[in-house]
């Protein structure tokens, strides 16, 4: 289990903190009797606060190494703690089609499986007496490294993470492990029709055998050996294709000085070149498909088309859309959820990706029997913000309820260089989140329509609905006459 002790530590001190303004609150209600107590409560609207105030970067450096490997330093003396991240330029896209899985694997054992000089149970051991940790991931789109420590122990538990990112052993046994684990998942994998859901969604959009949609199957996975994973590692994890970023409780120089002793010396494989990102298009032009679940009662419901990217200079528009539309105070949740009572959940918004196009989503879950006036409703309200204006009050509510929440991007100086360091990864300035900001105080209920008119696409939304064909009434086929239904029976594996 990961213990985040830096955060464990501000929330003790947090807890003293409030407790003193508690008894410092008691004695006022108890012992004061000012008009205020007195007084009427006012209305929400009549509130008054103060402008927020503006966000700042804490100090930090970036420099980069003769090997090629990006470092952001970050010091952050409020508690006695250091912790450091590695992101790798990797990740299951790029994983060969007949081997799915990969990537995932080799994230997992190259922790799990210690490396060639401590073994998986001594460094466990190790860690586990300095109350550190370390660990190692791969996603679809990134790989990942981690580290946490008492700042005393920064040196010797550095040293670890360094030799656990450029040495790990990938023992046989802890891959026959892993694998065994990866085999329970893809039996259960149709227990939960949430995950349904998604994960068959995703292949109506990009299609099933898409980098960005495809899955573990028994036999993938029984194609992966232990050279695969030595050679994904020495494929990918090489620092000219890292970024390391250290926060806590340090003396830069002295980190420099660890960071150059411990990944200086790393050399990259020049005969091992990196692919081109994997691209991303819409399998399927529209339609609506069903994945049949006798047993529910009620229906799991996706519907949407193949979205775009962050840095589109309309993403502050559509942004500003997502507020009028999605979360409470939407217009769906007010709609469907609310006046129409269709839904406890509904949802739609527009949801970027760095380097590939992602997803417009909508959806929800509603009883069975209000499946198809559900999807009505939501294709009602995409129609309705096409082509009827905003009123200035959903822009308002919109551009504000963003605008308040962008201080909780910066609450520490951890979340600061997690920012940092993806905006280093995916190639975007610095700033762009700052840009972002500016550009969302400018957007005005035209730019709303326009880019709502422009983006939202009725003619190739996706429908997937995962629920009990009996109880759907009236059926789907009021809808379109031609309802696919999608297959999620679990290959039988074709070897032992």
């Amino acid at each position: 289990m990961k213990i985040d002790f830096r955060q464990t530590l501000k929330t003790l001190f947090s807890s003293l903190r409030w407790l003193s303004l508690a008894f410092v609150a008691i004695w006022l209600v108890v012992f004061s009797h000012g008009t205020a107590i007195a007084s009427t409560a006012q209305h929400y609207t009549e509130l008054e606060f103060p402008p927020l105030k503006e966000v700042t970067l804490p100090e930090y450096e970036r420099y980069q190494l003769d090997n090629g490997l990006v470092v952001y330093l970050m010091p952050d003396r409020e508690l006695p703690l250091v912790s450091g991240t590695a992101l790798i330029r990797t990740g299951a896209r790029w994983e060969p089609s007949e081997k799915v899985g990969l990537a995932e694997l080799t994230g997992t054992v190259m922790r799990a499986g210690g490396t060639e000089e401590h073994p998986s149970d001594v460094l466990n051991e190790l860690l586990e007496q300095r109350a550190a940790v370390v660990e190692t991931s791969i996603g679809r789109n990134s790989g990942s490294a981690g580290f946490s420590a008492l700042s005393e122990d920064t040196e010797w538990v550095f040293n670890l993470f360094a030799e656990v990112l450029q040495a790990p052993a990938f023992p046989q046994d802890k891959l026959d492990l892993a694998k065994t684990q990866f085999s329970g998942a893809i039996a259960r994998r149709n227990d939960d029709p949430d995950d349904i859901t998604r994960r068959e969604f995703r292949k109506l959009l990009y299609g099933d055998t898409s980098p960005y949609a495809r899955t573990v199957e028994y036999d993938t996975l029984s194609n992966i050996s232990r050279q695969d994973l030595i050679n994904f590692h020495q494929t990918y994890f090489r620092p000219d294709n890292m970024v390391l970023g250290i926060v806590g409780d340090f003396q830069p120089e002295q980190m420099k000085k660890l960071i150059a002793e411990t990944f200086g010396d790393w050399t990259r494989d020049r005969e091992r070149s990196l692919p081109a990102i994997p691209q991303a298009t819409q399998s399927k032009p529209n339609g609506i498909f069903f994945v049949e679940q006798t047993q529910l009662t009620q229906s799991y419901i996706q519907m949407g088309h193949i979205g775009g990217l962050f840095d589109s200079p309309d993403y502050p528009a559509l942004s500003v859309l997502n507020g009028v539309l999605n979360g409470f105070g939407g217009r769906l949740f007010n709609e469907v959820r609310s006046r129409q009572g269709l839904a406890y959940v509904a949802y739609g918004f527009w949801s970027p990706q760095y380097d590939y196009p992602g997803i417009f989503i909508a959806g929800g879950q509603t009883r069975s029997e209000a499946t198809v006036p559900f999807i009505q409703a939501v294709l009602s309200e995409l129609e309705r913000i096409r082509t009827a204006p905003i009123t200035p009050e959903e822009l308002a509510y919109a551009k504000e309820s963003i605008l308040n929440s962008f201080v909780f991007n910066f609450q520490d100086s951890e979340q600061v260089l997690s920012r940092l360091m993806r905006y280093e990864y995916y190639n975007y300035p610095s700033d762009f989140i700052f840009r972002y900001q500016r550009a969302i105080k400018a957007v005005t209920a035209e730019e709303v329509q326009r880019v709502a008119d422009k983006y939202l696409k009725p003619d190739q939304i996706l429908t997937l609905v995962v629920g009990n064909p009996s109880a759907i009434q009236p059926p789907l086929s009021t809808l379109d006459s031609t309802i696919k239904t999608v297959d999620i029976s679990i290959p039988t594996p074709q070897r032992s």
